[in-house]
């Protein structure tokens, strides 16, 4: 069964989709069959890699998750072998409202994927920086969660609010939902303030904190406007390497 992984932080503007859309090429490149969804309203992971759900508006998680279609309707192949995804579209904005009624609307995302979770070994969410509802049913489905955290003060504040949003839910629809750690996005070393809240990570989260650090890569910003992961835009920048070590170190943890 195919280990469901959310990517998760309320803050905007720590990496979170170039996250999602790069661990999950990354994986899908090193053979593993991989499932990325855009749980995401803005629809940038979608974007990201090179679909416009403009084309096709009834084949997105919105329909899936209002009851339209199956989720195997949902499917799209990616320009990478093993790697599938399910855009977004802004309609996901109404599911929330549509969903409230519902007496199971923190499960609809998990119920869908139980039906195609033995055809993959990996699934990632892309979460919405909103906490509400399609957030927690992303978090209901999901195994464990993974953070990006921008090294700056401000973004160590923020992170309050989700590990209380994570206890909620692990108190409430998943008991079993798990950190999968924190990853350290954007890093520049030649700043102090980077190593000194790198460092104050790893005091409070010890192993729990990544190994790999993504750094601050030009092209890393670049890919997303071309439709492409990075290991498709440029194979050999910094950017290809911490995403390639990232998989490679949560393979490790997962084995």
């Amino acid at each position: 069964m195919g280990k469901v992984i959310a990517i998760a932080n309320q803050k905007g503007g720590v990496g979170k989709t170039t996250t999602a859309i790069n661990l999950a090429a990354s994986l899908a490149v090193l053979e593993k069959k991989v499932l990325i969804i855009d749980a995401d309203p803005q629809a940038n992971t979608t974007s990201g890699l090179n679909f416009s759900p403009e084309n096709d508006q009834k084949r997105t998680l919105y329909e899936v998750m209002i009851g339209k279609i199956d989720i195997n309707d949902a499917l799209i192949q990616t320009e990478i072998a093993n790697l599938h995804m399910i855009p977004s579209h802004i309609n996901l904005v109404g599911a929330e409202l549509e969903l409230v009624e519902n007496p199971e609307r923190e499960t609809v995302i998990k119920k869908a994927l139980s039906t195609i979770r033995n055809n993959y070994d990996f699934i990632i969410i892309d979460c919405s920086p909103s906490l509400g509802l399609i957030t927690i049913n992303s978090l209901t489905a999901a195994d464990s969660v993974m953070i990006p955290v921008q090294p700056e003060f401000f973004a160590l504040e923020g992170l309050g609010k989700l590990l209380q949003t994570i206890r909620l839910v692990q108190a409430g629809p998943n008991h079993a939902l798990s950190i999968e750690g924190f990853v350290v996005t954007m890093f520049d070393g030649r700043t102090k303030v980077h190593n000194q809240v790198l460092g104050e990570l790893r005091e409070h989260f010890n192993e729990m904190v990544f190994n790999t650090i993504i750094q601050r890569n030009i092209r890393l910003s670049e890919a997303p406007s071309h439709g492409k992961p990075i290991i498709l835009y440029d194979v050999i920048c910094n950017g290809t390497t911490n995403y390639l070590n990232l998989a490679k170190e949560v393979l490790e943890k997962n084995s």
